[in-house]
């Protein structure tokens, strides 16, 4: 588990600095992507995060279950929509999701109590 998410993404920050840099067309085709994926049309941002956050967890990509608890917060997501979302993952990804789905719950809470306390 990590101590802070917020710290953890933070200290990936050089590395993808690097990696656009490094990358650049392909770096900026991935942004393309990742706003127009998330770009609200028939379902809005909120749950788009949240699908994501699943996937986070089904794969088992502590970086992205970061990013996307950060997303889903910022969203509006409530802790109850987290849990039905981490239940999904749980379904589809069994035993290893459920260890990936305790640390998206445990980003999401650290991030939302450090954001309330902002």
């Amino acid at each position: 588990m990590q101590e802070s998410w917020n710290e953890y993404l933070k200290s990936l920050s050089p590395a993808l600095r690097e990696l656009r840099g490094g990358s650049t067309d392909v770096m900026k085709g991935f942004s393309a992507i990742a706003q127009a994926a998330l770009k609200p049309q028939a379902l809005d941002t909120k749950t788009k995060e949240l699908i994501a956050l699943a996937i986070s967890v089904a794969v088992r990509c502590d970086d992205c279950i970061g990013f996307h608890a950060k997303g889903a917060m910022e969203q509006g997501a409530s802790r109850e929509e987290i849990f039905e979302t981490l239940g999904t993952a749980i379904y589809l990804g069994a035993g290893p999701s459920v260890m990936y789905a305790a640390h998206a719950i445990e980003a999401f809470d650290q991030m939302k109590t450090e954001k309330a306390a902002a």
